[in-house]
């Protein structure tokens, strides 16, 4: 029986920001019922019983929790963006992975090709779906480049031609899966590419089993200190494009369905000159 994905934790520290930042406005205000009316913050008077009453100062108070606010949501943000690097810094491929029905490998860098097929000629799935492909790339080509057996992409290799970005290769993944029958998918990818990789899936299609298959990208292998700053920017990169991703819904965003074949002729050439110079 396909289960639901889990709610990812940002959604949990987001509802709990929005709690927090509402009972601190609530507190000001019931502090503020409990204040005199009509005297200034400053300058305590005697009331009516004798006692001395002063007015709550509502903009200096505003501005605190809003401060207080954003304080909390930077530290949620910082949070969260250590926890992604953490998680893409330890990712590392299965030692041991269960067959699937078929296995998909978002194109990128060569590497992740490469151990798509090896997977594919271990019998980890029965057919390969190559997703995000050049419209002038041929399976020959690229059978060539991977010095692989010209049998195995004759008979168990497709390419999909119609992805133009991650969004287009969960949707490419979706029918592909769909049209084939098949519930569980190895699906192949760099290890920063992943978590954006299993969301845009998972959201298309919710009760396909998918098992990732990271591919470590070198400059992520030994952390070397001179490659810092690289793999910083790429991760800093990828974390935008995930909560960007993540949050879409929650604005109404669209923006297509991320397929070649769903644009206007003009917008597609457009797209595929953009494609050469854009990867994930």
């Amino acid at each position: 029986m396909r289960a639901e994905p889990a709610a990812h934790p940002a959604n949990a520290r987001l509802g709990t920001l929005g709690r927090v930042t509402f009972l601190a406005f609530a507190t000001l205000a019931r502090y503020d019922q409990t204040m005199s009316a009509g005297e200034s913050y400053d300058s305590p008077t005697a009331g009516a019983d004798g006692r001395h009453t002063r007015r709550f100062n509502w903009p200096a108070n505003m501005l605190l929790v809003l401060t207080l606010t954003l304080v909390l949501l930077a530290g949620i943000v910082a949070g969260s963006f250590l926890r992604f690097a953490r998680d893409i810094v330890t990712m590392t491929p299965p030692r041991t992975i269960t067959e699937a029905d078929g296995i998909v490998v978002l194109t990128g860098a060569a590497s992740r090709i490469y151990r798509a097929v090896a997977l594919l000629e271990e019998g980890r799935g029965k057919r390969l779906l190559i997703s995000g492909v050049y419209p002038t790339t041929t399976g020959r080509r690229i059978q060539q480049e991977l010095a692989a057996e010209p049998a195995l992409f004759d008979c168990c290799v497709d390419l999909g031609h119609d992805a133009l970005d991650t969004r287009g290769n969960a949707n490419e993944t979706a029918l592909w899966a769909r049209d084939n029958g098949y519930d569980a998918i190895i699906v192949v990818t760099s290890n920063y590419h992943m978590p954006r990789s299993l969301m845009e899936l998972r959201r298309v299609d919710p009760g396909i089993r998918l098992i990732p298959y990271p591919v470590v990208d070198w400059e992520f292998v030994d952390l070397d200190w001179k490659y810092a700053t690289t793999v910083l920017r790429r991760v800093l990169v990828e974390y935008g494009k995930f909560v960007m991703a993540r949050f879409r819904p929650l604005w109404g965003g669209n923006g297509g369905n991320g397929l070649r074949s769903s644009l206007p002729t003009a917008a597609s050439g457009a797209a595929n000159a953009a494609e050469t110079r854009a990867g994930d």
